[in-house]
This record gives C-alpha cells, sequence and structure tokens, in this order.
C-alpha cells in the first residue's frame, strides 16, 4: 500500500486525531504510513505543538453535503460563524483561535471575489495584488494565499493581516471589523504565545467532536485511504 506524502499526512494526522478509548495504538502507529510526520510540519511550517489523542476512528465513507453543510463558509458574517461553532460545542473563543490556521493554505478565487470586488472594509494594494489572479468573472480555481505576509509560516500575521483590513475571506475580516472579536483578534495580533496556547487547545476540543465508538468505521493503517 503506497504511503502518503509527510506534509499531507502531517497535517491529517495533526488536525484531526482524537481518542477512542478502546483504542490499541501506539505513539509511532503511523511511522510507516506517514513517516516523519511530525518532524515535517515542525520543520516546514512552524507552530504551536500539542498532545495528540490516539485512535480516532474514521468513517468508511465521506458525505459532500454533510462538509458543505458544517464546514463554515467564507461568506458568513460574525454572528452565523459564531452560530455555526457553537453548532459544534466551540465557543466564540475557540471560533477566532481557529480561523488562525488561515495563516497558511490558499482560497480559491470564486471563495473571495466578491470581497475584492464590491467590499470596502478591505485594504486597496491587497485587493489589487488579487485581482491579477482572479478576474472579476474567470478563473473561479485560481488560488491565492489566505495570509499574502507569510504564506508559508505558521505565525500569528493572519491576525496582523486583519488589523490592516487584509483578510481575503469575507469571513476572516469579520473578525476585525468593529465587533465582538476585535479584541482577541487584536490580542493574538501581538501575542503570538497567546495565540499558539489557544489554538492548541482548540485543536484537541475539535478533535473531540462525535467520535465514532464501538464497531463504527476504522481505525485506519494508511492515514488517507480506508483500510
Amino acid at each position: 500500500m503506497a504511503s502518503c506524502k509527510p506534509l499531507a499526512c502531517s497535517v491529517l494526522a495533526l488536525f484531526f486525531a482524537a481518542s477512542m478509548v478502546s483504542a490499541q495504538l501506539t505513539a509511532n502507529f503511523y511511522d510507516k504510513s506517514c513517516p516523519n510526520a511530525l518532524n515535517t510540519i515542525k520543520t516546514a511550517l512552524g507552530g504551536p505543538t500539542w498532545a495528540v489523542n490516539l485512535g480516532r476512528r474514521d468513517s468508511l465513507t465521506a458525505s459532500l453535503d454533510a462538509a458543505n453543510n458544517d464546514i463554515p463558509a467564507p461568506t458568513l458574517d460574525l454572528t452565523d460563524l459564531t452560530k455555526s461553532f457553537s453548532n459544534k460545542g466551540l465557543s466564540a473563543t475557540d471560533m477566532i483561535a481557529l480561523s488562525g490556521g488561515h495563516t497558511i493554505g490558499q482560497a480559491r478565487c470564486v471563495n473571495f471575489r466578491n470581497r475584492i470586488y464590491s467590499e470596502a472594509n478591505i485594504d486597496t494594494s491587497l485587493a489589487t495584488s488579487l485581482k491579477t489572479n482572479c478576474p472579476n468573472k474567470t478563473g473561479d480555481n485560481n488560488i491565492s494565499p489566505l495570509d499574502a505576509s507569510t504564506p508559508y509560516v505558521f505565525d500569528n500575521f493572519y491576525y496582523k493581516n486583519l488589523l490592516n483590513k487584509k483578510g481575503v475571506l469575507h469571513s476572516d475580516q469579520q473578525l476585525f471589523n468593529g465587533g465582538s472579536a476585535d479584541s482577541q483578534t487584536t490580542t493574538y495580533s501581538s501575542n503570538m504565545a497567546k495565540f499558539f496556547t489557544d489554538f492548541s487547545a482548540a485543536m484537541v476540543k475539535m478533535s473531540n467532536i462525535s467520535p465514532l465508538t464501538g464497531s463504527s468505521g476504522q481505525i485506519r493503517k494508511n492515514c488517507r485511504t480506508v483500510n
């Protein structure tokens, strides 16, 4: 069975692992399918670490509809973002911290086109730059970094950008737009250690959402495919 690419595996392993009381796993369970996962992500991206409970059971199937319904849309305002996370047992604090994951990653043009062409609370230079890769009518799948300042480093520049109206997604800029999230966003922009601490805690909390138990699902031998 082919092994997965280290970076992809490390993201999966770190972002979606969770607890399962009856699991029989060791700390090196994924060494063969995801070699050097932790070292890879720490070296390539930096950022915080946290204790990952072993043995979360993965579903045998995937649902596009469920994903689209459960994952917050990039067009949501702050109230709906908070509600979306609350529906999963996550607080507003968790939501603001987890949004900091956008310090890395890319967004499709179709998900930020309206923001760069129609919204006023956006830095003019950022909008102009994004328009070069996101025409008004075409290029839906063209991608741009969510954090143009340090796109390949896990740091707190995501929040620094928001203070300067440089959030790429509408939902990003909602975290600093005259609302209840402004204070926490400001704190993270100047205190990376606080962001890392809160992000790690929220990741552990998120990993424990509705785990499969008993005979439901399976513990994968290869992290990117069913057994």
